[in-house]
């Protein structure tokens, strides 16, 4: 019994390793047995989304984009307070101090048809009288009336062009990646033949043919716009369904029996738009300036419409004296290149989160 006992003790495999290999397996078994803490958050958009909901609040050039944005949402709530129209007429329509071809600088006394005097004017200037802050265009348009308003022009236009030209695409790259097959083939193809036409010059034909049917408004060159908008998220939103129409739950829904309809809407099109919507976002700044595009080349709305294109194009007649009468082309350019950088820096953070290497190397700092 003494010999059993004295027998020296075999060691484990782990007391068999070096320190440094034993080091790395204590490392190695932290990792695996700690667990990091989920919020609700996180837990209702899922990892991914949180992972790129959370880089668009944290990334720099996201936050600069989204204060300017909210800056245009708040001027275009506020703009019956920041210029009020005329009475009983459209709020739309930008008012005119006469109808004097050439235009007056900044700062200049209003003499016919002012508007009401908001409350804000006497604090902020000192004076009782409205004047044109910003000057006024050809044919007396009140360019800073045009600028306030062209807010709400810019967003409505935006907002409305992205959500058709969305729905579109989504439900076209649905359909056409759920059933594949001769289906994919013949969609794919006509979204190819779309994709290959010049999209402004195609949008300028369109907005051109149905002016004289539909009149001058906005109209035209919204559905030329979505006419031609809506590829890109076909496209998009097809690669993301052909890989989750594969996973294990939307199988067993088709084993079940679960009609199509409700597999694609309820199962595969929610988890696989949320790229497709991050991507739409960023478009709504392209499609002001092809909107504010066409206006600037008389297609659209009508003369005096508060419109940031339309205002350019007032600046045409005095081309070769814009060392003059430059305001007609620096507030409403100004406003313009402002709007579409803040969807550009969006786009661009949302880009940058979304980047596979940048993913990889997010997920390596928080395993270290």
């Amino acid at each position: 019994m003494s010999e059993v006992t004295n027998q020296p003790r075999r060691k484990s495999p782990v007391e068999s390793l070096s320190q440094e290999s034993r080091e790395k397996l204590k490392n190695l078994n932290a990792d695996i047995i700690s667990t990091r803490k989920i919020g609700r958050v996180e837990r209702f958009f899922g990892k991914e989304n949180y992972r790129i909901l959370k880089g668009l609040v944290t990334t720099p050039t996201s936050i600069v984009g989204l204060i300017l944005i909210a800056f245009f949402v708040l001027i275009a709530l506020a703009a019956p307070v920041i210029a009020p129209p005329l009475p009983n007429t459209d709020p739309y329509q930008m008012p005119r101090d006469g109808y004097s071809a050439q235009p007056k600088p900044p700062m200049s006394e209003w003499k016919s048809d002012v508007p009401p005097t908001p409350g804000w004017y006497t604090f902020f200037t000192g004076k009782e009288e409205w004047v044109h802050l910003m000057g006024t265009s050809s044919n007396a348009y009140d360019i800073f009336y045009g600028v306030i308003w062209g807010t709400r022009t810019a967003l409505k236009t935006g907002v409305i062009i992205e959500f058709i030209t969305l729905l579109i695409g989504i439900l076209v790259g649905s359909f056409a990646a759920y059933y594949g097959g001769k289906v994919d083939n013949i969609v794919m193809r006509i979204v190819d033949i779309f994709m290959t036409l010049p999209f402004l010059l195609a949008a300028l034909i369109l907005a051109a043919v149905l002016m004289p049917v539909l009149g001058r408004s906005t109209v035209p060159s919204v559905i030329a716009l979505t006419a031609f908008g809506w590829m890109n998220y076909a496209r998009l939103i097809r690669g993301d369904i052909l890989t989750v129409k594969e996973r294990d739950y939307v199988l067993a829904a088709r084993v079940i029996g679960v009609k199509d309809r409700n597999i694609l809407f309820k199962h595969i099109i929610p988890n696989a738009i949320f790229p497709t919507l991050v991507i739409a976002s960023m478009d709504i700044g392209t499609y002001v300036l092809n909107f504010a595009a066409l206006s600037f080349l008389g297609i659209g709305t009508q003369i005096g419409y508060a419109d940031w294109g339309q205002i350019l194009s007032f600046a045409r007649d005095w081309i070769t004296q814009l060392g003059t009468y430059w305001y007609i082309v620096v507030y409403p350019g100004i406003v313009l290149v402002l709007f579409v950088l803040g969807w550009n820096l969006v786009g661009d953070a949302v880009r940058d989160v979304m980047d596979p290497k940048l993913r990889k190397l997010q997920e390596s700092s928080q395993e270290g």
